[in-house]
């Protein structure tokens, strides 16, 4: 039975520095319907993500910001409950970018069946989603890691991280993470597999990461920056690959940045350790990598050689804080909500 209420999150206002809950307003509309080539689906769990940050600012991005009023955007799963379109029909359960509310209509052309047998329904929005073809897709082909060298990961605990250590390992390299706090540090060592982790609140970080990269670093899978980008820049080797992912210490920053240029510094370890640095976009790589990388993970998984993490949160009206406090880093593991 469709409810005739469509509870949303639409942007309030654009914050500055730390979103808090204002910027964010709860919204009860109508039930939209579905015109010629599309469906109406019932919004079963929404994917929370570091790059909603940016979507929030007005500031010249990759993507278009989100504007005020509009309902923030983000990966979904959901149930089409109504159909326009002969390729669905009530009942299929697909991954959409629908949004932060209960219902939406979507194109039929835009959605990707999923098999609820196959594996569960969250790990569309995370080791087999978007979060784990970007580690798939930076790190193999950016990162290119190489048997026996060194690969570092900051987030390591995060969905991002995680598969990036682990399929460091199934190509044959050393990973070695970056995580905060004792229970993601164990969880990236124990669980994951890593053959050294470091906690990044440790005072002695940059010394306990030279010790556990005796041989320098010869990939570095960004997803943070600041003081963890300090640490590693001086270990890495000449031809040394840097995917840049994320930033997520710098999303909430407002202004100047302070303290000395330190980019002359820098380009010149650039040019004379012949450094790669590459920003990537996931979707970049989705058209000719995405299939592939769907049967290679599942197949690691069932095999036990990638294990993943979830925190799930219940109710849309949560979102908010939820994502507040993935940017402080209090999540751990991949962050849904369960609408």
């Amino acid at each position: 039975m469709i409810q005739a209420d469509n509870l949303r999150i639409t942007l309030a206002s654009r914050p500055e520095g730390r979103p808090s809950p204002q910027n964010f307003r709860l919204e009860h509309a109508a039930v939209p319907a579905p015109a010629e080539g599309q469906v109406l689906l019932k919004i079963l769990y929404l994917s929370l993500d570091p790059y909603m940050r940016g979507r929030m600012s007005a500031a010249k991005s990759y993507a278009a910001a989100t504007e005020i009023g509009q309902v923030m955007e983000g990966g979904t799963v959901g149930e089409v409950v109504e159909s326009r379109d002969p390729g669905f029909k009530p009942g299929d359960i697909v991954l959409s970018h629908s949004g932060w509310q209960s219902y939406a209509v979507a194109n039929a052309a835009q959605l990707r069946k999923l098999d609820p047998k196959s594996a569960p329904l969250t790990t569309a929005l995370g080791v087999l989603g978007m979060p784990g073809f970007t580690a798939y897709a930076g790190l193999l082909t950016i990162g290119q890691p190489k048997p026996g060298e060194t690969v570092v990961v900051a987030a390591a605990s995060g969905p991002v991280g995680s598969a990036v250590g682990q399929i460091a390992r199934i190509k044959g390299a050393r990973a070695v993470g970056i995580a905060g706090g004792p229970e993601k540090c164990t969880f990236v060592r124990d669980t994951c597999g890593f053959d050294a982790v470091i906690d990044h609140r440790d005072p002695e970080m940059a010394a306990k990461l030279a010790a556990a990269c005796p041989d320098g670093i010869d990939v570095y899978f960004e997803n943070v920056g600041g003081h963890v980008w300090d640490a590693v820049f001086p270990l890495l080797n000449t031809f040394a690959r840097i995917p840049v992912c994320g930033l997520v210490a710098q999303y909430n920053a407002s202004g100047e940045f302070p303290g000395p240029d330190r980019l002359p510094g820098m380009m010149r370890q650039v040019l004379s350790k012949s450094l790669t640095i590459r920003g990537f976009i996931q979707r970049e790589f989705a058209a000719a990598q995405g299939p592939i990388f769907r049967e290679e993970m599942a197949r690691w998984i069932a095999e036990g050689a990638v294990k993943y993490k979830e925190d799930i949160v219940s109710g849309l009206e949560n979102a908010p804080e939820a994502f507040i406090g993935l940017l402080e880093g209090r999540n751990f593991g991949k962050l849904i909500v369960k609408i």
